[in-house]
């Protein structure tokens, strides 16, 4: 097997033993909570660690985009859920041929984007399942829950559709300044979601999934009671941002860049060949500057260009031209999406690879 030195630079590296140990530790939690898991595949968006999570438990996936679930469709994956509010006529088209595939439910939030969708369903004598999306506070997408029941009473009505539950997201998790906030966010959000549910289901409409998700806060989240479901994502990987927000810590990570020095031109900056196109210019959340932790250094990527990754080096530390180094990118889904593959690696050796095949699935 090769070696992780002998590859090519830069190459973004999965710990296969940390990435295996992620996906059961995960799975252990939802199902100690009594709720089902099912993950958030725009992380990876690869059939490999797809595979990995439903084997381990996972009941099916959660993706964001159509184009996204007709790939893991025709690769044999038959359980998804749309976390998205997806509008369109062509787009409907194009999930009624999904839904002879799989079993599919959709996000909505609004009573022009189910409309949109019923129409080419009630046309062809079929019904899809929604969901709606309730905003816990992250005011993103999502209907204020004083408004869910009016809402799920208008979206119930719409021929072709099947009011099948409500879910949310709570992404103000990632403001949290400590774990002690990032809790709270994730109980916050479950109540919101919970007590929408009731609410619904008191107007006398169904509600058979209420579903959240983050990995931040999915931990308390899944405590409330009422919850059904959790998505969480980033978890199989993490990143520098899981580490800062306290959901993970350095040895759960299972994504690294490795990456090598090409310039160092002064004392205090060093360049490798890792830029905005393998490490993507996101911020350090909930707070920080640069893009990308050093491993084994106090040094960060300071700043990007395309093909440049800058490190502003800290006192006290140097860097070589032609040394090799690890970096912990901010974040893992967009590293994820930069690349056609990852290099799977146990050990300090290369095991294989991972494929990235719904990769550019925006539409």
């Amino acid at each position: 097997m090769q070696a992780i030195e002998d590859l090519p630079t830069p190459s973004v590296l999965v710990d296969l033993d940390v990435l295996e140990k992620n996906v059961r530790a995960m799975q252990d939690r939802a199902r100690s909570a009594g709720v089902k898991l099912r993950p958030h595949a725009k992380t990876h968006k690869s059939p490999e660690v797809a595979r990995l999570q439903l084997s381990a438990g996972a009941s099916g996936l959660t993706l964001a985009k159509t184009s996204e679930a007709e790939v893991f469709a025709a690769l044999g994956f038959d359980d998804v859920f749309l976390g998205y509010p997806v509008f369109g006529a062509d787009k409907a088209r194009r999930l009624l041929v999904l839904a002879d595939k799989v079993r599919l439910a959709v996000g909505v939030d609004n009573l022009e984007g189910a409309r949109s969708l019923g129409g080419v369903f009630h046309a062809a004598g079929r019904r899809l399942p929604v969901r709606l999306k309730i905003d816990c506070g992250y005011h993103r997408v999502g209907v204020p829950p004083e408004m869910a029941v009016e809402t799920a009473r208008r979206i119930a009505d719409v021929p072709g559709l099947e009011f099948a539950g409500v879910f949310t997201h709570g992404g103000q998790g990632y403001a949290g300044r400590t774990p002690e906030e990032v809790a709270e966010a994730g109980h916050h959000e479950g109540r919101v979601v919970a007590e929408t549910a009731d609410a619904i289901r008191a107007a006398g409409l169904p509600v058979d999934e209420v579903s959240l998700g983050s990995t931040p806060t999915v931990r308390s989240a899944i405590s409330e009671s009422g919850i059904t479901e959790c998505r969480p994502g980033t978890y199989v990987y993490n990143d520098f941002s899981q580490v800062q927000l306290g959901s993970a810590k350095l040895e759960d990570c299972a994504m690294t860049v490795v990456a090598t020095i090409v310039s160092a031109p002064a004392a205090d900056r060093a360049v490798c060949d890792a830029g905005s196109k393998t490490l993507s210019s996101d911020p350090l959340r909930p707070a920080g500057a640069g893009h990308g932790r050093i491993l084994g250094r106090d040094s960060r990527i300071a700043r990007l260009s395309e093909e440049h990754g800058v490190i502003g080096v800290e006192p006290g530390e140097s860097f070589r031209v032609g040394e090799r180094v690890r970096i912990l990118p901010n974040h893992a889904c967009i590293v994820s999406n930069l690349h056609d593959r990852l290099v799977g690696v146990r050990g300090g050796r290369v095991e294989g690879q991972i494929t990235v095949a719904a990769r550019g699935c925006v539409q």
